[in-house]
């Protein structure tokens, strides 16, 4: 579709690319490891997919928050699958932490604090290591 925003752009850094869909890394200000796992095709609702996608589409987003536990350490998993703005399938898979701004509102929320520079360039410096982890979890995957 022409218009939609994750039909004609990757929505973010792409780390990994199937077929089917894609895993990538937001750049959302505050937010290290923020990942969306995308469906390629255009849908608008989960139910629009086959039931073997919807399938595919799950086992990605448990993966990305393999990774995102296995190497970032967070305090807790935010997934989100929203699409008002979108309207396109895509799961947001989100690290959280304490002393994150929003923390422990919805990262869209109002910053509540702002968090350490150390703590954002530690998190930082995770993001090489978990495009790894990403990379060989989905390697693993069916696409």
């Amino acid at each position: 579709m022409e218009h939609c925003e994750l039909c004609t752009r990757d929505g973010g850094e792409v780390v990994w690319q199937g077929y089917k869909l894609r895993v990538v890394l937001a750049n959302e200000k505050g937010h290290p490891g923020f990942c969306r796992v995308i469906w390629n095709e255009h849908m608008a609702e989960m139910t629009d997919l086959p039931l073997s996608g919807r399938s595919q589409l799950m086992d990605a987003v448990w993966q990305v928050e393999a990774a995102l536990r296995s190497v970032m350490s967070p305090r807790k998993i935010n997934l989100a699958s929203l699409g008002n703005a979108v309207p396109h399938v895509h799961w947001h898979v989100i690290p959280r932490y304490d002393d994150d701004a929003q923390f422990p509102g919805a990262v869209w929320a109002k910053a509540r604090r702002k968090p350490s520079p150390e703590a954002l360039a530690a998190r930082e410096e995770l993001l090489p290591a978990l495009r790894a982890e990403i990379v060989r979890r989905m390697k693993g995957g069916r696409d």
